[in-house]
């Protein structure tokens, strides 16, 4: 089992930076992928980057440049640094987390973005 908690999300205007925060218990976090998704109401969630056990990083074509993943394996955390923000980009992020071996996916509750003047 997999417990994610996220934090960082907060109102902040165009152009504007944030980090996000998503701190695992439960398991090993180094055996975990871990990834960043975002939805708005009434819309599916979709993918915004990925940074595999090994440190390989994937981004959405939406965010990139603009978006970096980071984990720290020591504090079981993985970051997502938001800069040059956009009023697209306002919705929930939710942490993702799959072990490497399996096709499991654990999530957490989700922190609230709003970019917006």
């Amino acid at each position: 089992q997999v417990q994610l908690v996220e934090s960082g999300g907060d109102l902040v205007q165009p152009g504007g930076s944030l980090r996000l925060s998503c701190v695992a218990s439960g398991s090993d976090f180094s055996l975990l992928h871990m990834g960043w998704y975002h939805q708005v109401p009434g819309k599916q969630r979709d993918w915004v980057a990925i940074i595999q056990i090994g440190g390989t990083t994937n981004y959405a074509a939406s965010v990139k440049g603009r978006f970096t993943i980071s984990r720290d394996n020591a504090k079981k955390t993985v970051y997502l640094e938001l800069n040059n923000l956009k009023p697209e980009d306002t919705g929930i992020y939710t942490c993702n987390a799959r072990f490497w071996n399996e096709s499991h996916d654990y999530w957490g509750q989700g922190t609230q973005v709003t970019v917006s003047s």
